[in-house]
């Protein structure tokens, strides 16, 4: 049977996802350190309200709360043996909501990086990465996800071992990295040879493309890369609300509706055909993002010029797909917010 993210990109000019997992839980007061995947047991009326949040405002799609749901990730919390029990409940809270809307919604089992550096720079073997993903996987199906969303992954090898886990559960996945590193991933990975890797795998995504990383005008450029290297998959676009900053001991972003509605448009006329947010994206913005791409007629391609102008610089003068090296890392990739 065809899923039912394939089915609704058939019949869609644009989908749009969600907003942040992170920003929004912190609103409702999670705090700093705690792994928001608890809620999924502890607080469930929390989490119907983060997803209800999203649908109210017009997504056609939401992420689970399982971003850091595997194994390794949950260890750092003494939950690595609950990992069936909180993917699986998050899902099935997802799947209540989105059955209750009144409309078809896509619940998408979030699935993000491990943590762990991968062989044989790091200790992690890819078969491991595949049993800890697969673990993953198994329990999101199992909670009624439509989809696995493999998402801010910096490593190729980490995300085929994901891949490789959703095709093993017998599941539809997506998958988005995170280029925060003048257009890089943490690991050097740029968007063309994203989609090239996307391009040779023998299970492929549903969709493919990127989330998180600097701010809006950073993943619209990446956008364009994926599109320059013939990417041929219906492309996602799920940008961070603005630039973080942090004001009276809080982080904060300040990328306003208005931006994110220019946004919007904008990834779509980049040929983004699902489009969200990240880091940030609260309910008003995707409120705004709705209006603008229902309102707004699609338009030509733009230009870097013309995303600049519109929503802002960019971070770097490169984003690697014109054979500039990377720049040395000075800090560590940020969890899904």
């Amino acid at each position: 049977m065809t899923d039912a993210l394939s089915q609704m990109l058939a019949d869609r000019d644009w989908i749009l996802a969600d907003g942040a997992t992170g920003t929004n839980l912190f609103n409702m007061g999670l705090a700093s350190g705690d792994a928001p995947e608890f809620w999924n047991v502890d607080h469930t009326d929390r989490i119907r309200a983060l997803y209800s949040g999203f649908v109210n405002a017009g997504s056609d799609m939401f992420l689970t709360n399982t971003f850091g749901g595997n194994a390794a990730r949950l260890k750092l919390h003494d939950g690595q043996k609950r990992v069936g029990e909180l993917n699986r409940a998050g899902a099935e809270l997802g799947r209540e909501v989105a059955d209750a809307s009144g409309r078809k919604v896509v619940v998408a089992g979030s699935m993000g990086p491990t943590g762990e550096i991968m062989e044989p720079m790091g200790p992690l073997s890819y078969d491991s990465a595949v049993e800890i993903f697969h673990e993953q996987a198994e329990a999101l199906k199992d909670g009624g996800a439509d989809v696995v969303w493999i998402e801010t992954i910096s490593a190729p090898d980490e995300f085929k071992a994901a891949a490789q886990a959703a095709d093993m559960a017998g599941i539809a996945w997506c998958g988005t990295m995170s280029f925060d590193t003048a257009g890089r991933t943490m690991m050097g990975i740029t968007s063309a040879e994203l989609a090239r890797i996307v391009d040779k795998m023998p299970n492929a995504p549903v969709a493919f493309g990127a989330n998180c990383g600097v701010g809006a005008s950073d993943l619209l450029r990446t956008m364009l890369g994926f599109s320059a290297a013939g990417a041929e998959k219906p492309l996602i676009a799920k940008g961070n609300a603005g630039i973080p900053k942090y004001v009276d001991g809080a982080i904060l972003y300040d990328g306003t509706p208005e931006l994110m509605a220019d946004y919007a448009v904008l990834a779509r006329d980049c040929g983004a055909k699902i489009i969200g947010g990240c880091c940030g994206t609260t309910p008003a913005h995707l409120e705004r993002m709705r209006s603008a791409l229902e309102e707004t007629p699609r338009g030509p391609r733009p230009s870097l010029e013309q995303i600049a102008q519109a929503i802002g610089g960019f971070s770097s003068e490169s984003d690697g797909t014109d054979g500039a090296a990377p720049p040395a890392r000075t800090r560590r990739r940020r969890a899904r917010g």
